[in-house]
């Protein structure tokens, strides 16, 4: 590793770019939701950042909260036929996870990198 000194990094922006938490600009994923083994401009290693189920857990949560009362909302307000909710709904249930998940997921990479998360350890 070369002797840069590093800008810390918002999570927010990681998250948004898909970037290195510590330097931002290499790579954080190498395919859609694969987070690489290591950065690949100033080498941090990937490798004990884990943000399990959580953006998972986000995404649930925020998708039905604004899918469900859209639905709702387009119900009450036009009272379209079945099939128009299909036509709407059905597009978005799937886009706006698939757009949420990898930005979730490099924010909490990010956390855990900002916050020095590290696996528990019981002391013996």
């Amino acid at each position: 590793m070369n002797n840069r000194t590093f800008q810390p990094q918002s999570s927010v922006n990681v998250g948004l770019k898909r970037r290195c938490p510590r330097c931002g600009e290499g790579n954080l994923y190498k395919s859609f939701l694969t987070i690489a083994d290591k950065c690949d401009q100033c080498d941090l290693d990937f490798g004990e950042f884990d943000s399990g189920d959580g953006p998972a857990v986000f995404i649930i949560m925020i998708a039905g909260f604004v899918i469900v009362g859209l639905a709702l909302y387009v119900e009450v307000a036009f009272r379209p036929d079945y099939w128009v909710h299909a036509v709407l709904w059905l597009p978005l249930s799937v886009a706006l996870p698939l757009v949420l998940l990898p930005v979730l997921k490099a924010w909490l990479v990010a956390q855990q990198f900002r916050h020095k998360a590290r696996e528990g350890r019981l002391e013996d």
